[in-house]
């Protein structure tokens, strides 16, 4: 088997449009969660996220590409092109043949959805752009980003909702651990600020009106942010013959599912996908410094995933640092994952951990060191990222310092 090491990444979120900008943000504690700016925001009950400002497509791509590009493949793009010019890679022949991509996303194409159907339902129209299929669909960022840089290896898509760019990102890890690709380009993107996207997730009754408080007695709901996280995930062997700098080393992945209930948390799943994923890795809990937490700031979520920790870890849970940066970009759905991937990234090879802003209140059922709002210098050897998504779909990565 080989090893998996990161040699490039990518973001484009709420907090920054690259990742030094996203990581000095996280060491200040910068919120980026704010008032949305969008059509009809005044029609939502919730009108905050972490909405990504200063972003001009007219800017960045032709008028033929934004016919193309929903803003969810824009964010893509963005990441992708920051993180494959840190590889040094350049995918031509053999290289070409063989990597690829593997992305994901909850929504896919929210705003393209949104502004068809007004066109459609409120304006009357009797017929949509005839990019409008090619545009929203959920793997148009995956095959965007093939194009872009020439890569004809196995590329493809996963949707499963909060976890989606974490079950990308492990399935990425797993073809080149196995050898079948030398690199493949991986991580997640979402866009769903726009009336539509809120809408729905106003029905769910979890959203916060005023600030995302993981951990905190209290939190009152989650954020919804946007952007994407994007990585290249490289043979260790491969980028050593190269000389490319490692970011980390991606160790190993477990994914699990509750088969419980479509919108409650099980602390067995978590705690199963934790555990699989130490074992994945051949790595002693004991090793674990920190924990980017899944944290959405749901009373659901951070007690059960507190208590899934402290099962796992027993008495070793008390030395873990544990955060969600959620607090900072808010809750990307299915890019989530792969923009706190950075935070596990900025831990190992800075020694710097990213802290849970507005934590205001101790929880006695979240009884743990969550970094409460100011970052924390430490030298951490193993650090795990969670991802548990609605469908009680949930995936653990587990990375190293190298």
């Amino acid at each position: 088997m080989k090893r998996v090491v990161i040699t490039g990444a990518g973001t484009i979120n709420a907090l920054g449009h690259s990742v030094p900008d996203t990581l000095q943000a996280m060491r200040e504690g910068v919120c980026g969660i704010g008032q949305l700016d969008f059509r009809d925001v005044d029609r939502l009950q919730i009108q905050i996220g972490g909405q990504v400002r200063g972003f001009e497509a007219e800017g960045r791509y032709n008028r033929q590409q934004i016919s193309l590009y929903d803003r969810f493949t824009q964010f893509t793009l963005a990441a992708a092109k920051e993180a494959i010019e840190q590889s040094g890679l350049t995918f031509s022949g053999e290289l070409a043949a063989r990597s690829g991509v593997v992305l994901g996303t909850a929504g896919g194409g929210v705003s393209t959805w949104d502004d068809n159907y007004r066109l459609v339902y409120e304006e009357g129209k009797n017929r949509v752009h005839p990019f409008v299929v090619p545009k929203l669909m959920n793997n148009a960022a995956a095959s965007h980003v093939s194009m872009e840089w020439n890569l004809k290896g196995p590329s493809f898509t996963v949707a499963t909702a909060c976890a989606s760019s974490n079950h990308a990102m492990a399935q990425a890890f797993a073809m080149v651990r196995s050898g079948m690709s030398p690199a493949m380009i991986t991580g997640g993107s979402e866009s769903m600020l726009c009336f539509g996207g809120v809408k729905a997730w106003e029905g769910l009754r979890v959203m916060s009106r005023d600030a995302c408080r993981p951990f905190s007695a209290n939190r009152n709901g989650m954020v919804q942010g946007e952007g994407a996280g994007i990585f290249v995930f490289e043979e260790m062997e491969h980028a050593r013959a190269r000389g490319a700098e490692i970011l980390c080393e991606v160790a190993g992945y477990a994914m699990s599912s509750d088969a419980a209930d479509i919108v409650m948390p099980s602390k067995a799943g978590a705690a199963r996908a934790m555990s699989g994923a130490l074992a994945d890795a051949r790595i002693n809990g004991d090793d674990v410094g920190y924990i980017n937490a899944h944290g959405t700031g749901t009373a659901a979520n951070d007690k059960t995933e507190c208590a899934a920790v402290a099962d796992v870890f027993g008495p070793h849970a008390d030395q873990l640092m544990i955060s969600s940066t959620k607090s900072m970009h808010g809750h990307l759905i299915g890019g989530t994952g792969a923009v706190e991937l950075l935070a596990c990234i900025m831990a190992l090879r800075d020694g710097i951990v990213a802290p849970t802003i507005g934590y205001e209140e101790p929880d006695p059922e979240c009884a743990l060191d969550v970094v409460p709002n100011e970052a924390r210098e430490a030298k951490v050897t193993v650090a795990l990222s969670n991802a548990f998504a609605f469908g009680g779909m949930n995936a653990v990565l587990a990375l190293r310092r190298v």
